[in-house]
């Protein structure tokens, strides 16, 4: 395995800088951004709810509890960071069921800040995406030195990586992960088996990107691409000779992607699935895993649009940037492009494909 983010090639040169990530829960907010509203009717609670310093699975449970539920019927659309300020959304099935003053559910931990009748339960990835405030501190260089890579990010984007996390604290999962799909372990924990897939399949993609984005071509087009459509997972592939799809990718409509490998075909043709193939030979054995343990493959944009992006300077080495990130990617990818940052916490609040 690569040995983490840093290792992986970045897109806009460099990194120098240091600075401090999550001095405090507050530095790093995150607000869910669902992209509809409630029905308005149904049997779930859609709630809208506040957290500091507690994960998402232990609110779902906090909830379940108030209403007298096993943790499962509650849903939710993605997990967030613990050591962080987010707002996100729950539902919780109440119909037959003594509904609780919403408004009143207050504690330390979290609080319930709205709450409506929807018909759905939430499931994991139903979610835009999600708007992220983050304090950068103790920054080594003066934070308006940084403003040349904050514009090309604005202008270009990021490459769309997995974030450290989806391997484990110290990449611990990738090991497990080999054991399983490689050495035959057996797991039998449906949770931890997905967990270790996800980060089988998310290494592969990473290191397709990396040699990506060392080529230089990240961002563009490939004889072979399949392609994605911004703001969807909508892929088609592409044909020779298409000028018109240049020019798509080059404004951002259509995005070049990577294979999340599984069982079934490569999609790309030509020079993109020549690629693809030469990237993952050394990890045949990975490769071949995933396809027997019958996940199907996907693909994986390779380029992240970073929407809304904007930040402050309220002293020389405090850095405060805000952005928009679609659903599926992870805040710590923009992050990695600009400096590299001194945290004790581990990151969660990606979601996941």
């Amino acid at each position: 395995m690569s040995q983490g983010l840093s290792a992986w090639a970045f897109a806009h040169g460099p990194v120098t800088a240091r600075g401090r990530l999550k001095a405090s829960p507050e530095d790093f907010r995150v607000d869910e951004v669902l992209g509809f509203e409630a029905d308005g009717e149904g049997p779930h609670a859609l709630l809208t709810v506040e957290k500091r310093g507690a994960n998402t699975r232990w609110v779902a449970a906090e909830l379940a509890r108030l209403v007298g539920l096993p943790p499962r019927d509650v849903g939710y659309a993605g997990l967030k960071d613990r050591h962080a300020v987010t707002v996100q959304h729950f539902t919780v099935p109440i119909e037959g069921r003594p509904e609780p003053d919403w408004k009143a559910v207050v504690s330390d931990e979290y609080k319930v800040l709205a709450a409506a009748r929807h018909r759905r339960k939430l499931k994991i990835g139903s979610l835009k995406g999600n708007r992220f405030r983050i304090v950068l501190k103790e920054l080594t260089v003066p934070a308006e030195s940084l403003l040349p890579k904050l514009e090309a990010i604005a202008a270009r984007g990021v490459p769309n990586y997995f974030g450290a996390q989806r391997f484990g604290r110290g990449g611990a999962n990738i090991p497990k992960a080999e054991a399983m799909l490689v050495g035959g372990r057996r797991i039998f924990d449906r949770r931890l088996r997905s967990l270790l897939l996800s980060s089988a399949r998310s290494l592969l993609f990473n290191e397709l990107l990396s040699a990506r984005v060392a080529a230089g071509d990240w961002d563009q087009l490939l004889p072979g691409e399949v392609l994605m459509l911004d703001g969807s997972r909508s892929v088609f592939k592409s044909e020779a000779g298409d000028a018109d799809l240049v020019r798509r990718v080059a404004e951002g409509d259509v995005h070049p992607t990577g294979p999340l490998w599984g069982r079934g075909e490569l999609a790309s043709v030509d020079a993109a699935r020549l690629l693809e193939e030469t990237v993952s030979a050394p990890q045949q054995a990975l490769v071949q895993g995933l396809a027997k343990a019958g996940v199907d493959m996907a693909r994986r944009a390779l380029r992240l649009p970073v929407r809304e992006l904007a930040w402050e300077r309220p002293e020389p080495h405090t850095l405060v940037l805000s952005f928009f990130l679609p659903a599926g990617a992870y805040a710590t990818a923009v992050l990695r492009e600009l400096l590299e940052t001194d945290t004790s916490a581990e990151d969660d609040s990606a979601e996941e494909d």
